[in-house]
């Protein structure tokens, strides 16, 4: 393994850290959409695009959506967040 491939936390780890996952503008560009996901002491830990994330998950309508977008990001936190 390179030392540029990002490793991700286990998905149980993932749902025992993080407290929520936002959909919020992007304070650079606010016509652009991110995900900032948040630890459960409110701190922010990092950020997905959100046209990326709905290209890829192609969620459903209302919470089913929700929890399919969910799901994707929480498989996806970088294990450097536990570094923060």
């Amino acid at each position: 393994m390179s030392n540029d491939e990002v490793r991700f936390l286990p998905f149980e780890e993932a749902v025992n850290f993080v407290g929520a996952i936002q959909e919020e503008e992007d304070v650079g560009d606010p016509n652009h959409r991110i995900f900032t996901v948040y630890s459960k002491e409110d701190k922010e830990l990092c950020w997905f695009d959100f046209n990326e994330v709905v290209e890829d998950v192609k969620p459903s309508k209302g919470d089913k959506g929700k929890e399919e977008v969910t799901d994707y990001i929480l498989h996806r936190i970088p294990e450097w967040v536990l570094e923060l």
